[in-house]
């Protein structure tokens, strides 16, 4: 299996080097030469894997198809360490749950800092340990988050050989439990940074140190949000995973609503979709940051300036740039990679915006390819809160009621609709509070944990200031 970019670099690598890539040279994103098909056959042979050896012997006959430069024993004992009893407290690792007539909760967060993020990054975290000692190299992990990459990625990477992690974040727009996951952490190789802006200016910061070819390569640059492949390879495993719980035959279609932000999660699915998986419909939720919603609906991709992200109770959408989109719309396209590179590279710097209305491949989207959204406000998350947990005695979080809430509008008839959870409701107390007038459970490992002491720097959003910065620690 080789990889190319979505602008046009065809120089195909193995899964090793994208690994500890992260962007491609050319800006532009890494994704197979082509999807690998399962059969009936393969899909049957799955389903009696993950029933009969868990989610692990599931996640390594996945892999196995796009990592081929990583002996077999070896990655089948990566998956094994991953996805544990003793790390996600649960055999199922992702428990499917019923909700309501039609729709059901795929639960995500049971992992080690309560958030779907946790199911990619331990594997990842092991992946990267795994590589660098082969190699006898270091990386130094350059991120952004809004909310809960950060803590996985660094709960993930917490003493791990080889490697460093600095770890942006928007000041002052994440919860409190949020930002005491992260800035609590004493670990030498953790380094938290609060810059003055949005999770975009993170973001973007992270994408141009990662285009700083030589600064890359001289300081082993790495990422660990979802442009870099592996992480959103992994979150494929559940998309299976979700459809063999709630299916008994391959002739039976599922339907997924995703809470969608940065477009990574819902991308996952789109790849599942690709290789074969019966899926019906992949149902993007936004908040009020809607800008993938408006694309659904009217074919616009409009990025929003920092000034007008608006910071909402479900914080880790609040983002106005989806990374991620490139990739679809790479396949949207026909994979031409010359017209992605001008709507990525060019139009959104340029302008903002582009528009895919009249273009052929736009009706794809939702005939072809099977998407559909749906946006959720302050005051619908806090009704869909509310009413989950008076009438089914459930207690979810800010992320997934937008995504309840969106999908209760496109359930079908005959097709279960899985919701994917995000994260447990503690991550937003405050909003839980005001819904239901109860506080959430809190494990017992994060009891007052706000009140922990905390280590972060703050920065301007300055790309030379984090190169300097990242330099002075290197050094």
């Amino acid at each position: 299996m080789k990889y190319i970019s979505t602008r046009g670099d065809q120089s195909p690598k193995h899964f090793c080097d994208i690994l500890l890539e992260g962007l491609a040279p050319d800006g532009g994103l890494y994704l197979p030469e082509s999807y690998p098909q399962i059969d009936d056959a393969t899909l049957s042979r799955w389903r009696g894997v993950y029933h009969s050896q868990g989610y692990a012997e599931l996640a390594f006959e996945v892999l196995s198809l796009y990592i081929d430069d990583i002996p077999a024993a070896d990655l089948k004992a990566l998956c094994h360490k991953t996805y544990t009893f003793e790390v996600f407290g649960t055999p199922e690792i992702v428990p499917l749950r019923p909700l309501e007539d039609g729709i059901w909760l795929e639960a995500l967060s049971n992992g080690p800092t309560l958030a779907f993020k946790d199911m990619a990054m331990q594997l990842l975290g092991n992946l990267f340990e795994y590589e660098l000692a082969r190699r006898g190299e270091e990386l130094n992990i350059l991120g952004a988050t809004s909310g809960d990459t950060g803590s996985a990625a660094e709960y993930a990477m917490r003493g791990k050989k080889g490697v460093r992690v600095f770890m942006t974040s928007p000041a002052g727009r994440m919860s409190p439990f949020q930002q005491a996951q992260m800035f609590s952490l004493m670990d030498d190789n953790i380094v938290n940074i609060a810059v003055d802006g949005v999770f975009d200016d993170c973001q973007d910061m992270v994408k141009a140190v990662s285009n700083d070819l030589d600064f890359k390569r001289q300081y082993k640059i790495g990422t660990v949000n979802s442009i870099n492949w592996a992480r959103l390879l992994a979150q494929v495993v559940y998309y299976f995973a979700g459809y063999f719980q709630a299916t008994q035959k391959n002739t039976e279609k599922v339907s997924f609503t995703v809470p969608s932000g940065n477009f990574g999660n819902v991308c996952a699915g789109h790849v599942a979709r690709m290789m074969g998986l019966p899926i019906a419909r992949l149902v993007v939720a936004t908040n009020e940051n809607d800008v993938l919603d408006e694309f659904f609906r009217t074919g616009v991709y409009r990025v929003r300036s920092s000034t007008d992200t608006h910071e909402t109770s479900s914080p880790s959408m609040d983002i106005s740039k989806a990374s991620n989109f490139e990739r679809f719309v790479f396949d949207l396209l026909g994979r031409d990679a010359a017209l992605t590179k001008s709507y990525f590279g060019d139009a959104l710097s340029r302008v903002g915006f582009f528009d895919l209305e009249a273009h052929p491949a736009f009706s794809q989207a939702a005939r072809r390819y099977g998407f559909d959204s749906g946006k959720s406000t302050h005051a619908d998350r806090l009704a869909t809160i509310r009413d989950t947990w008076e009438r089914h005695g459930m207690m979810i979080d800010t992320h997934t009621a937008d995504g309840v809430k969106v999908a209760r509008e496109h359930v079908q008839a005959g097709v279960p609709m899985i919701v994917l959870e995000t994260a447990l409701p503690i991550k937003f107390a405050e909003t839980i509070v005001e819904a239901t007038g109860r506080e959430p459970d809190r494990p017992a490992k994060f009891i007052g944990i706000e009140a922990l002491p905390k280590r972060v720097v703050s920065m301007a959003a300055d790309v030379q200031a984090i190169k300097t910065f990242v330099a002075g620690h290197c050094a």
